[in-house]
């Protein structure tokens, strides 16, 4: 008998805290006896109407393209997923590349996909897909908070959010931290200010 748990891990690509936690949790896959799947969500759709400002605005209205290639992946390819956030991921938040059709090929391609998938990101043929995504994710934890989203087991929260992303047996024991308060269904939240940005290393 196995204690393996699955760690289900939804993400937009465009999110730094996403990605910081994503990296976490592939530490810790190396380390515990866990087994991470990612899945997409989007904070395009989660902030549909919403009054916000400009500049978030903005960053929303551009949020679209990554998270519609990596539905398409999701669907079409399942099994690269993770290669293609990890591509993704490390072009837009530690190269500095725009969330656009060139990078997206980049990363097609880079991970051995077909860069027509990237067409995906320039229609909204597929936001019904998109839209049962998040609909999934605010189930589970309401519309309060964004991303990334955990589920273990039946319980889902919101985060971890941290920086920078703890490696090794250090990645474990946060995870075994988590794990425990996530498995008592009356557990709600932790929070403190944060007053780091997300440090890539």
């Amino acid at each position: 008998m196995t204690d393996q748990k699955t760690l289900d891990l939804w993400f937009d690509p465009l999110c730094p805290w996403a990605w910081m936690t994503s990296r976490w949790a592939l530490e810790v896959a190396k380390v515990r006896d866990v087994d991470v799947v990612f899945h997409v969500m989007s904070l395009s759709v989660l902030n549909e109407g919403r009054d916000l400002p400009p500049g978030y605005r903005d960053l929303m209205d551009n949020a679209w393209g990554g998270a519609r290639v990596c539905l398409a992946v999701q669907q079409q390819y399942p099994e690269k997923l993770t290669e293609l956030y990890t591509a993704l991921g490390t072009r837009i938040h530690l190269g500095k590349e725009p969330n656009v059709r060139a990078t997206h090929e980049a990363a097609l391609a880079e991970v051995g996909l077909p860069v027509e998938l990237a067409a995906a990101g320039d229609t909204d043929d597929n936001d019904k897909a998109l839209r049962e995504e998040q609909a999934k994710v605010t189930a589970a934890v309401g519309d309060e908070v964004g991303t990334p989203v955990i589920r273990v087991g039946e319980q889902s929260l919101f985060g971890p959010v941290m920086s920078p992303a703890p490696k090794g047996e250090e990645a474990g024991r946060v995870w075994d931290g988590f794990v425990n308060v996530l498995a008592y269904p009356g557990f709600f939240e932790l929070k403190r200010t944060r007053t780091v940005d997300p440090i890539f290393d």
